[in-house]
């Protein structure tokens, strides 16, 4: 419906797209983007102005937020009290704006997110160099436009005599686009301008040597230059920030003391996480959390549990928490009313183009100053020379416009110097005063000189630009904040630089507790002691796996139901020799029903090199190695089974070597690995040993060369034969008799190819470990009875053996 009151038929789709671009193009161009000149909102450019007016200048008293935000509203700011005052605290907090333009006094919020005292208790005034940003506002440097309502006249742009848009930067939301642009320090920025002023076609990695990368008010560190070099050459950048740590040792107690966070990191929210995670079992080591932060500065103070190891937590909290955090970077900002994503070169040359505008109208303002002194000191002067006529035509002048006409008339003298003559005190007439008109027209001549020089060299433009620039680096210069950590080169958090190579034994209960210590925890023994305690089992528990492996190697997991899982070594937690440790399903996602079966550990996912599985049943599968190098989370398949089957054994091959499958009743096969083809993950394999009634695979490794077979029983029996006694045979035949087993001596439990330069561990039921080196057992043949390697005392077994490979890096 139009003014008449007649109703007008339109398109509703037209009309709605043009409604929204209105509405789009408004909030780009009048909100939420800032000005490539002076890298202002609307809304803080206007709150600035709003104060300079009031006269809120840095010398002078605070003033009460809500009379500032009640004046920006009524002149310039009509969009709701809460944006202006949220702006307006902003600009006042020392850990959101790298150099505050507002001076505070009162609650203006805190970096635990804490929001402001209402506006009626706070005050404000403008901080120093605030008055850098409105310089010269008032010498027609920038144009003014109407507000509002037309009853005000309000400045479109500020002179900004500094680089606020990169010293500052600025975060906003518009309509299908956002800027997000980082903090730097002054002094750097002001030096690549500088660079910038004396070579036009200096490179960004040229600007890069003073502007090192954003330099944020609550400081961190930044990891790495990738992100900065892509942020400045494309505008576009991802920078990972950290928060600064130092671990402190005190009365044999570690902590970690975190001091600095990342930008815009909520410090309450961040303790609040941490404690979570830890409640969940996600980060494991921590004792106790508090915060100790006081006015000197932030400290939050984490205690770790004795055994912990402190880097290893800390990285956790980098992985898990905003203690380390991406800043994206997006250098958007308006040019020309027009929104643009700018690089740093592109950006220095908008803000140079500007001041280089600034400096040409502030001198021909003050040279239109100067010269329309000097014109009425010209008259001043015409008039002192001739006193006698111009007194004399005054005093027979009638009136004043008669007075002005005649001097008009008699000496050529235009209307405003015959004005300033009639103005003039009688004390002018005096010899100093005389003296002081001639001393003031000569500096008003070389000043009108100089400007006009300045207008016409451009070079002297620039250099004028670079002298203020200077000046007001001599004066709000401050030290770097932010490290940069040129070191980092990969944004994934490489844990493993800080841990120490360690060799260590893991061990797994047969309830899933799973522990790490150093493999020199176990110190040697001889064969037949009774061992020393090696963890703390329930009753109804008792270690099942024990293996070695190095903290930087990858340990892959492998269950009864075919799943495979891995962990790196430095994953496992530590613990004391008699702790049972952590359950394995904190840190691998294991299923209901599920045990681990086997693990092996490796350096490297080798191309040439194969896993070889058995099975229960005796089926044995071969796949390449390559296919378990990215196992999931959640874990992979890595063998089909068949029903009433489960994997017993993992192994490592080349593709040539040759295989032994070992039985609880004492039988063995060996034959070649080239005898089972390889196939995918989702295989099921194929017979490795053909089974007698009442039998299973207890055992199954590779042979080595010169190497002998050790079989261990149930009772603590076990011996030690050459692998030249068992014959070569074909794959899926039934073997030979390796140990004549019985009710005295009791089923195999174990065996492992072995040489006398292994040591090797036995563990029994109750959770006891013994330890000593092969080469203290007899090498004797198949059909002997072996000796006793473990004593046990009644209801006691053996129930696993495991091999000390000294070769662990």
């Amino acid at each position: 419906m139009n003014n008449t009151g007649k109703v007008l038929n339109v398109d509703i789709r037209q009309e709605m797209k043009r409604s929204y671009i209105d509405y789009a193009m408004s909030v780009i161009v009048s909100r939420a983007l800032p000005d490539v000149r002076d890298g202002l909102k609307p809304v803080h450019r206007r709150i600035l102005y709003s104060m300079f007016e009031l006269g809120l200048a840095p010398e002078k008293g605070y003033r009460k937020c809500a009379r500032i935000v009640g004046d920006v509203l009524g002149k310039y700011h009509p969009h709701g009290d809460t944006a202006v005052y949220d702006a307006l605290v902003r600009m006042a907090q020392d850990f959101s704006i790298r150099y505050t333009l507002v001076d505070g006094h009162g609650n203006f919020g805190s970096v635990d997110g804490d929001s402001a005292a209402a506006m009626r208790y706070t005050e404000a005034k403008m901080s120093k160099i605030t008055l850098q940003m409105l310089r010269d506002i008032n010498k027609d440097t920038v144009d003014f436009v109407p507000n509002f309502d037309g009853e005000e006249k309000e400045p479109s742009v500020l002179p900004s005599r500094f680089p606020n848009l990169l010293v500052n930067g600025s975060s906003g939301i518009a309509v299908g686009m956002a800027t997000n642009i980082p903090p730097h320090n002054l002094g750097e920025v002001i030096d690549g301008v500088i660079m910038l002023i004396e070579n036009s076609e200096v490179t960004i990695d040229e600007l890069m040597t003073k502007i090192k990368g954003p330099d944020f008010p609550t400081a961190g560190i930044i990891l790495g230059k990738a992100g900065i070099e892509s942020a400045y050459k494309t505008g576009r950048g991802k920078v990972l920030v950290r928060a600064k740590t130092e671990i402190e040792e005190i009365k044999n107690k570690t902590r970690i003391i975190v001091t600095e966070l990342p930008y815009q990191v909520n410090k309450a929210r961040l303790i609040q996480s941490i404690a979570d995670l830890v409640k969940n079992k996600k980060i494991d080591g921590i004792s106790d959390l508090r915060d100790e932060s006081d006015r000197e500065g932030m400290r939050i103070v984490i205690d770790l549990k004795k055994d912990a190891n402190p880097n290893v937590v800390l990285n956790r909290l980098y992985k898990h928490t905003k203690m380390q955090d991406t800043f994206g970077i997006i250098m958007l900002a308006l040019v020309d009313g027009e929104p643009k994503v700018l690089n740093l070169k592109q950006m220095l040359k908008h803000y140079l183009e500007f001041q280089e505008e600034i400096i040409v109208r502030r001198t021909q303002f003050e040279l239109n100053k100067a010269q329309a002194r000097a014109h009425i000191l010209e008259g001043l002067r015409i008039a002192l020379d001739n006193i006698d006529a111009v007194i004399k035509l005054i005093r027979a002048a009638k009136t004043t416009s008669e007075a002005r006409e005649g001097l008009m008339n008699s000496f050529g003298l235009s209307e405003k110097q015959a004005q300033a003559i009639l103005d003039m005190k009688l004390q002018r007439l005096t010899g100093l005063e005389r003296e002081k008109i001639e001393e003031e027209y000569k500096g008003l001549m070389e000043l009108i000189e100089g400007l006009r020089a300045i207008l016409e060299s451009k070079e002297l433009v620039l250099k004028t630009i670079k002298d203020e620039l200077l000046e007001i680096k001599s004066k709000f210069n401050d030290e770097r904040r932010t490290v940069i950590d040129l070191t980092y080169t990969d944004s994934s958090i490489n844990i493993e630089n800080l841990i120490e190579k360690q060799q260590i034994v893991v061990t797994l209960t047969h309830n899933g507790y799973i522990k790490r210590l150093p493999v020199d925890t176990y110190s040697s023994q001889k064969r037949g002691g009774k061992g020393i305690k090696g963890m703390m089992t329930k009753e109804d528990d008792f270690v099942e796996h024990i293996f070695t492996t190095s903290t930087h190697h990858k340990i892959l997991f492998f269950t009864n139901k075919g799943k495979a899982y891995v962990l790196k070594g430095y994953e496992i937690p530590e613990a004391s020799r008699t702790a049972k440790g952590l359950n394995l399903i904190n840190l691998i996602p294991i299923e209901s029903g599920e045990k681990i079966q086997a693990a092996i550990a490796l350096k490297e996912f080798s191309e040439n090199c194969y896993l070889i599985m058995g099975t229960k049943n005796g089926l044995i599968k071969k796949t390449a190695l390559s296919a378990y190098s990215s196992i999931r989370k959640n874990g992979l398949i890595a063998l089909n089974l068949r029903e009433d089957d489960e994997l017993i054994g993992v192994k490592v091959t080349t593709g040539e070597s040759e295989i032994v499958m070992i039985t609880k009743k004492g039988y063995c096969i060996r034959f070649k690995e080239q005898n089972v083809r390889a196939m995918g993950r989702s295989a099921t394999g194929v017979k490795g040993i053909t089974l007698r009634e009442d039998d299973l695979v207890i055992g199954m490794d590779v042979v080595k060369e010169d190497g002998a077979l050790l079989v261990v029983t149930e009772n603590g029996l076990g011996k030690k034969t050459l692998m030249s006694e068992y014959p070569l045979r074909h794959r899926g035949g039934k073997g030979v008799i390796t140990y004549k087993v019985s009710e005295k001596r009791g089923n195999l439990v174990g065996a492992n190819i072995v040489d006398d330069d292994d040591e090797i561990m036995l563990i029994n039921s109750n959770g006891i470990i013994i330890r000593f080196s092969v080469s203290e057992i007899s090498t004797i043949g198949r059909s002997a009875m072996g000796v006793i390697l473990m004593r046990r005392t009644e209801g006691e077994t053996v129930v696993a053996m495991a091999k000390v490979n000294k070769s662990v890096e």
